[in-house]
């Protein structure tokens, strides 16, 4: 009796068929067999899979000068790095404390660092950007940290797609990798979908918040909406900041450290992941409102003793003039 496998098909209709598996599937395929692994490794196959996945990395492979930027990271060592979740042992001994302190690990020696952008509404991609920032001038190192993907004076513009799809802000979904071209490595930083959903208290736009937790600090993604005239949600900011326990700004020389070491990490993947960093985010908001409440009561402390000690000396002062 003839025994028919898998491998008995031809590899053209094979390498077809790998294609249309996501990454979990196509990494499991490639330890099947060894034929099987031999087509599943298949640069151009992860290549068209991360660009199924990320829309904007097309924006780079589109452009000659940028072409290089996306051929310095294979396609399946950028899938492994910027599909699953930065693991929370990624935290481990890489805080930078109460301020912005220094790392045991090296600022990466690159020059520059990429931002694939991608917001998507139900699943369909709603807008995609593609930032280059550089990341070696004593400007980024000093300053706090800050990407803009889409600039205010900037705001993406209406199309008709997003008109009719009204999306909510609440229901966004938001990927942000950074890659670092010189190292070949990748993390991505966003939650995916929102850990937290406010109206600013100025300009009135609802805000999405996207965040991850790492190194002690916080990755704060934020994509601010303002409502049409036919009352659906326009996206007019996206943006990228790092705060540390304390709320205050990472510079550029502590981001390079956390991404560093996001970077080297190791990788946790589940459906459960996105509100797994909604809790971590809960908690570092937790965190950073406890830790303003005690330095506000120790501060209430200082100057209550600062006023009994100036009492002390005016009535001190008092009773010597009295006594004479």
């Amino acid at each position: 009796m003839v025994t028919t496998t898998i491998e008995d098909l031809h590899a053209d209709v094979l390498g077809c068929a790998l294609r249309r598996l996501d990454g979990r599937s196509l990494a499991a395929a490639c330890c099947a067999t060894a034929a099987l692994r031999a087509l599943a490794t298949d640069p151009e196959t992860w290549r068209a899979l991360c660009l199924a996945e990320w829309p904007s990395l097309a924006l780079l492979a589109a452009q000659p000068q940028r072409r290089q930027l996306l051929a310095a990271l294979p396609p399946q060592r950028l899938f492994a790095d910027a599909h699953p979740f930065p693991s929370a042992d990624a935290d481990t001994g890489c805080g930078l404390g109460g301020g912005d302190g220094l790392l045991p690990l090296p600022v990466p020696a690159g020059e520059l660092l990429v931002s694939a952008v991608d917001v998507y509404y139900r699943g369909a991609p709603l807008l995609s950007r593609v930032v280059e920032t550089p990341a070696s001038s004593s400007w980024f190192i000093a300053s706090p940290f800050r990407v803009e993907a889409l600039e205010r004076k900037k705001p993406a513009p209406a199309t008709e797609a997003a008109a009719a799809a009204a999306p909510s802000p609440a229901e966004l979904e938001l990927s942000w990798v950074v890659v670092d071209p010189a190292r070949g490595r990748a993390v991505n930083v966003s939650s995916r979908r929102p850990v937290a959903v406010d109206r600013h208290w100025y300009t009135g736009e609802t805000l999405a918040r996207f965040a991850v937790v790492l190194g002690g600090c916080k990755f704060e993604a934020t994509v601010a909406c303002s409502e049409g005239d036919a009352g659906w949600h326009a996206i007019s900011e996206v943006t990228l900041a790092v705060e540390d326990a304390d709320g205050a700004a990472v510079s550029g020389e502590g981001t390079l450290r956390l991404l560093a070491a996001a970077m080297e990490a190791p990788r946790k993947g589940g459906k459960s992941e996105p509100e797994e960093a909604k809790r971590r985010y809960l908690e570092f908001v937790k965190r950073k409102k406890g830790r303003k409440e005690s330095k506000a009561r120790r501060e209430a402390l200082v100057d209550l003793c600062c006023s009994a000690a100036s009492a002390v000396v005016v009535l001190t002062c008092l009773a010597a003039v009295a006594l004479r």
